[in-house]
C-alpha cells in the first residue's frame, strides 16, 4: 500500500435515533459530534435513518406483495396472441 493516500480507519458509534439503538464499529467515516461510549472512552457519532433495528425487514414487519395478482393481470392485458 502506498503511504499517505488512505483515508484514516478508526473507531465510530452508528446511532440509529428512531430505534434508540447504537453500535461501536470501525470505519473511515467520521462524525463532527462524540459520544461516550460504555467503556468509557469518547467516540466520533455518526447518526443514521435507518438501521437493522428499525429496517421493516429485520424487525419482521415488512409486508408480502401478491405479485401472482399482478402477473396474472398483465398476461391477461398483454398476453402473447399465439
Amino acid at each position: 500500500m502506498k503511504p499517505g493516500i488512505h483515508p484514516a480507519y478508526g473507531p465510530v458509534v452508528f446511532r440509529d435515533k428512531a430505534a434508540d439503538f447504537a453500535f461501536l464499529t470501525r470505519s473511515t467515516a467520521t462524525g463532527a459530534k462524540t459520544i461516550e461510549w460504555e467503556d468509557g472512552n469518547t467516540y466520533p457519532v455518526i447518526d443514521v435513518e435507518i438501521s437493522s433495528r428499525s429496517h421493516p425487514f429485520y424487525t419482521g414487519t415488512a409486508r408480502v406483495l401478491d405479485t401472482a395478482g399482478r402477473v396474472e393481470r398483465f398476461q391477461r392485458r398483454y398476453g402473447s396472441k399465439a
